[in-house]
């Protein structure tokens, strides 16, 4: 119950903040009729397929999830970075590589959020998801380190999870 209560309130706000109707203009009562019907039929929607749970509406982990997002962001500005330090020297001197990275995330959502993290860093891409974790090609051999790779995977798991402290 209190998974459909936040994917509703989630919803809401969503839909009042996309729609940018907030006066009673001559169209209110239409766009917030179709605002309502459009949240009832997702939500009964995801009623319907049994998957409201803490996967599809993670209310829980949302403020650890905003802070590894800023964790992450800086990552991204760090390997943009080092990515233009390759690129812009006269001669280009990368050393491409697919390198195994393990995974020991406890929920998909924490793998799909690791196997992201890894494609958003410039320099690397997620090639292919693996049962123990995934294969990713790194421009250069200096974006293959194990232990930043090992960090991001930490971290994810505990912005995702919402349950855990987070492990400096």
């Amino acid at each position: 119950m209190f998974y459909g209560v936040s994917l509703t309130a989630i919803l809401v706000a969503l839909w009042l903040t996309l729609s940018g109707s907030y006066t009673l203009s001559g169209d209110y009562p239409i766009v917030m009729g179709l605002g309502v019907i459009s949240i009832v039929i997702a939500v009964a929607l995801t009623f319907r397929m049994r998957i409201v749970d803490r996967e599809t509406v993670p209310v829980a982990p949302a403020p650890a999830l905003f802070g590894y997002w800023s964790w992450l962001g800086r990552e991204i500005v760090n390997a943009n970075l080092a990515v233009t330090r390759l690129v812009m020297k006269p001669e280009i001197d990368i050393e491409p590589r697919l390198v195994r990275v393990p995974a020991q995330q406890r929920s998909g959502l924490g793998l799909c959020v690791f196997a992201n993290s890894i494609t958003l860093t410039p320099g690397t891409v997620t090639v292919d998801v693996e049962d123990d974790g995934f294969l990713v090609h790194a421009l250069d051999g200096s974006f293959t380190d194990p232990a930043g790779f090992a960090e991001m995977g930490a971290r994810s798991d505990i912005a995702t999870d919402g349950r855990r402290k987070e492990v400096k």
